[in-house]
């Protein structure tokens, strides 16, 4: 009764994979900060994850979880975001390594971010003010500065804000990661 046939469309149906993605990322950010700690935990458990159950821990990732929340599409993006904060060493993207270390300004920043990080106060504030510094004497701004050490220690050029993560990892990992990136590089 409340259809006409003439006012059907004739072209095949569409289905907009893109929007689709859209509205889900809309929605997930709508989520609290619990909800969304619990929509996650069918994906950051089980076989599917890069950590073993021992090595997750639901404190860090609460810690973290409203810094991913509004980086992700699905839930199911959540792991790779996160891995790093779980695993003894982060799953490296060789083409983001390659692409990052091919400069010797990058190579300088991982030896400098590293001398400063000994000393410096482990806040987030703190630990982004340092690598300003760092980067300015190198004649590198912010973003340019900090991706050698995002790269050292998560794996990957892109990811939760940094120097949270750096925060949350602690002194000991971090300079421990970047102390393999550098061995690496040699």
């Amino acid at each position: 009764e409340e259809v006409r046939l003439e006012d059907v469309n004739h072209s095949p149906a569409f289905f907009d994979l893109k929007k689709l993605a859209a509205f889900n990322g809309e929605y997930v950010r709508m989520l609290s900060v619990d909800e969304f700690v619990d929509a996650c935990r069918p994906w950051l458990h089980g076989d599917a994850v890069p950590w073993s159950p021992e090595q997750f821990d639901e404190a860090v990732f609460r810690s973290m979880a409203e810094l991913v929340q509004t980086r992700i599409v699905t839930l199911a993006d959540v792991p790779a975001l996160v891995d790093f904060m779980f695993l003894d060493a982060p799953i490296i993207d060789e083409a983001a390594w390659t692409k990052i270390f091919a400069s010797a300004e990058a190579v300088a920043m991982l030896a400098a971010a590293r001398t400063s990080f000994e000393s410096v106060e482990w806040t987030s504030e703190s630990l982004k003010i340092v690598t300003e510094e760092c980067g300015a004497a190198l004649g590198l701004k912010l973003g340019k500065a900090q991706a050698p050490v995002r790269v050292a220690v998560t794996g990957r050029t892109v990811g939760p804000p940094l120097f949270e993560a750096l925060e949350l990892l602690g002194r000991e990992i971090v300079l421990d990661r970047l102390d393999v990136a550098r061995h690496r590089l040699d």
